[in-house]
């Protein structure tokens, strides 16, 4: 990423997306994308999918987005839209 010793976490199998998001996030911003994930309360207490991923600028031709229940849903649903616009987020 930024060339920082130890920057990298070592990433635990039984844990998933969720550990790396911020990590992601950062990564996205050094490729010059501009993201974030969010959770909406209404859409929670209305029990629709609350956490949403948004991308665009850099690589990305087009802005993006993936929704869900929970971060880990919301995350996996990003990293496969992100790698099929062709960012390889090493993660």
């Amino acid at each position: 990423m930024t060339g920082y010793p130890g920057r990298w976490p070592k990433i635990d199998e039984d844990r998933g997306v969720e550990d790396v998001t911020l990590l992601i996030l950062e990564w996205l911003g050094e490729q010059g994308v501009n993201a974030m994930i969010r959770m909406d309360a209404e859409r929670l207490a209305d029990n629709a999918p609350a956490w949403t991923f948004a991308a665009s600028g850099g690589p990305l031709k087009h802005g993006m987005r993936a929704d869900g229940r929970t971060v880990q849903q919301c995350m996996s649903a990003a990293l496969v839209q992100l790698r099929d616009a062709g960012l390889s987020v090493p993660f």
